[in-house]
């Protein structure tokens, strides 16, 4: 079972993918005028509550649209996905990582303005949205439409809305609990005494370490406390818990790269050089640096898979390009600014050669960084960042149950993804790792699709809402 879904994972995260992935970034920066740097600073004031009106519809401010969405980026991702580019990719793989962020921005700006622009506002005031309802709602390529029909092209638009709600659901298992709940209990390790994790029990006639047992049983009991109460409890304690476990991983970081500022230099210069050419260690495979680094590149920031939508969507706000503003600065922060630190603290304490991978190579090398107390920077670190993670992806897949199946299936879904958590904790990592990466490329492929597709509109309304900020349309909003 474990070869045959490493097999598939090759496949899926193959050639193919990294062209859609990349290239659609690629083609939306251009087609949006380089949107990602030409306004990083409006992008800044928006989060900042400059432009917040609580008039408008919507669940929650811009800032907590933002850290909602961060909240399920920022996890494993950043500690163990960016080891294991750097164990599996080589030092170039980060570079493949940096551009799959730039690029990523600007997928960020579409698909977040899109899910705002075509979501859905209930009676009570709260807001649904995603790729499935602009998949749904706005496909309509006039190509299309002129060789098969109207019809014809709506019902491919539900088709691949349903398709884009399917993946997400079952993503949501894997990279939304399944993974985090195994990172928590590897967290755990590092911050525990040793003897605490040795004792196993029976269950269901299988061996299971009671302690994994144990942490997934009060990981899905924490999590069921804050998810059952919506978007709006979600997003008050992403709200509180990100800017927190940033400043706390990031000043670790720093200092290890204080520490070691002379060596930073010949590390990027390694970066460089190995994203072009081959890395001895790796059997002198390029591609491998390419692979490595746009998967977990993706799996860190999630350009393209279409989830932050979803968080984007219950913004209170009626401007779809400044939701699209906002969105544009979780691939910044997630990748350029956080993988970044992990990967640079790896290369410049040596640790990349002890032979370790995952997040127990990022431990190894602020262990070595922080004269043997770094470790528990990452092991605190793998918990509030997977416990964020985990509680921000559940509503990423209530809100696509609610699409396929109605309001009624969001707390038989919550129920479903609380039991996996535990199932998450003691089940076997690598497993598990190739699942999330499955579905991560299949979550992607419906919803690359729709943003090419409706990029005009994006482009459109862009241009118009900057028209109207140059004309002071704007400065009179009240906060």
């Amino acid at each position: 079972m474990e070869e045959v879904l490493i097999k598939l994972g090759e496949v899926v995260w193959g050639p193919v993918m990294i062209f859609l992935l990349v290239g659609t970034g690629l083609y939306l920066t251009i087609r949006l005028g380089f949107v990602q740097f030409r306004h990083f600073a409006h992008a800044v004031g928006c989060v900042s509550g400059k432009y917040d009106n609580i008039e408008d519809a919507g669940d929650i401010s811009h800032f907590r649209a933002l850290t909602t969405a961060l909240s399920a980026t920022i996890g494993t991702g950043n500690i163990a996905g960016v080891a294991t580019a750097i164990a599996m990719g080589g030092p170039g793989a980060v570079f493949w990582m940096w551009i799959t962020a730039l690029v990523g921005m600007a997928t960020k700006f579409t698909s977040c303005s899109l899910a705002l622009h075509f979501r859905d506002i209930h009676e009570d005031g709260s807001a649904s949205g995603g790729p499935m309802y602009f998949l749904s709602k706005g496909f309509q390529p006039m190509l299309l439409v002129r060789l098969a029909g109207e019809g014809a092209t709506r019902r491919l638009g539900m088709l691949l809305a349903t398709a884009f709600a399917l993946f997400t659901i079952i993503a949501s298992f894997g990279i939304g609990n399944m993974v985090q709940a195994n990172s928590v209990v590897d967290g755990l390790k590092y911050v525990l005494p040793e003897g605490w994790q040795q004792s196993e029990i029976t269950v269901a006639g299988f061996g299971v370490s009671s302690f994994n047992l144990t942490i997934g049983l009060v990981l899905a009991i924490l999590v069921g406390l804050v998810i059952l109460g919506g978007i709006r409890r979600i997003a008050g304690v992403t709200a509180r818990l990100v800017p927190l476990m940033c400043i706390i991983y990031v000043l670790g970081g720093a200092v290890v790269l204080i520490l070691n500022v002379h060596k930073i230099p010949q590390c990027l210069a390694m970066i460089y050089k190995y994203a072009f050419t081959p890395y001895a260690g790796l059997g002198g495979v390029v591609g491998t640096a390419i692979r490595f680094g746009v998967a977990r590149g993706v799996f860190s920031n999630e350009s393209g898979l279409g989830s932050a939508p979803m968080a984007h969507a219950a913004a209170k706000t009626k401007e779809m390009a400044r939701e699209g503003f906002v969105a544009m600065l979780g691939p910044f922060v997630d990748t350029i600014l956080i993988c970044s630190i992990t990967a640079l603290v790896i290369l410049v304490t040596g640790a990349r050669s002890s032979g370790l991978t995952s997040s127990s190579l990022t431990a190894k090398a602020f262990d070595i960084g922080l004269f043997g107390y770094g470790q528990y920077i990452v092991g605190f670190g793998l918990i509030f960042f997977a416990y964020s993670t985990t509680i921000s992806w559940s509503y990423y897949g209530d809100r696509c149950a609610e699409y396929l199946f109605g309001a009624g299936a969001i707390k038989w879904y919550r129920y479903v993804y609380l039991v996996l958590i535990v199932v998450g904790a003691i089940g076997r990592l690598r497993i598990i790792w190739n699942l999330a990466d499955i579905f991560n490329a299949l979550m992607a492929i419906p919803n690359l699709i729709g943003l090419v597709v409706l990029v005009g509109l994006v482009a459109a309304k862009k241009r118009d809402y900057l028209q109207r900020l140059r004309a002071g349309e704007f400065n009179k909003l009240t906060t």
